[in-house]
């Protein structure tokens, strides 16, 4: 009599449901006193840093042989420039999605808030002790950082059943979305490195969490103060 085995199933996405790989943007220029970053909609937009551009070209490499059946980015331009090398090498035109943008930081924008950071300024501690970004002046609020990822997400799903979407996106888009998926703090996976890449599947009832903060096609271009939220 043939014995009946067991074995341990691989993972696969269910039916209808969308695979997303969050790329973060890969490092943007320095901030300074004297050179703020220009502002699109009243988020900073800096463009991308050298760095930012190796990281660009390693996510193309690393991804230039995944299925992508589409790619996204916000509305910001370290995110489109990110993204270029890999739909130029794939063929894919970028859509963007002005929803997946960064968190608005109000009056900290330009570059404020990493000089504030680097200060430890009291208003930004407060910020991660309560985890809400509405302790800057004119920050936006966690609810409407969810509402308009939630409507983002939506989108994603219902034009991209059974595929493989890449979203190059922001470090505190990735952050909220992956707390969304799982119920944890607000800020529990803030500081993913610039050009790592996060995976999650979307389906009618959940997100998945594949994975968060890959960024081993990285390990030469991170250094200190490179996974800065924003």
């Amino acid at each position: 009599m043939t014995r009946q085995e067991f074995r341990q199933p691989r993972f696969a996405p269910p039916p209808g449901a969308t695979e997303v790989l969050l790329v973060r943007h890969g490092e943007s220029r320095a901030a300074t006193a004297d050179a703020p970053f220009p502002l699109v909609d009243g988020h900073g937009d800096p463009e991308l840093h050298v760095n930012g551009h190796i990281q660009a070209q390693l996510v193309s490499e690393r991804l230039k042989r995944q299925r992508i059946d589409a790619v996204y980015v916000s509305n910001l331009r370290r995110t489109q420039e990110t993204a270029a090398p890999l739909c130029a090498l794939i063929g894919i035109h970028p859509v963007i999605d002005a929803d997946l943008r960064e968190v608005c930081l109000g009056d900290w924008e330009g570059g404020l808030f990493r000089m504030k950071a680097h200060e430890q300024d009291p208003v930004y501690l407060r910020m991660q002790a309560e985890e809400r970004w509405d302790v800057i002046p004119n920050g936006e609020s966690n609810a409407s950082l969810t509402g308009r990822l939630e409507a983002s997400l939506a989108r994603l799903r219902s034009a991209h059943r059974d595929q493989c979407v890449a979203a190059f996106v922001h470090g505190g888009v990735i952050a909220h979305i992956l707390h969304m998926a799982t119920g944890s703090r607000p800020f529990a996976f803030t500081g993913a490195a610039n050009g790592s890449i996060s995976h999650i599947v979307l389906t009618a009832e959940r997100i998945m969490v594949r994975s968060f903060n890959d960024s081993a096609h990285l390990a030469e271009t991170i250094a200190p103060g490179d996974s800065q939220m924003t």
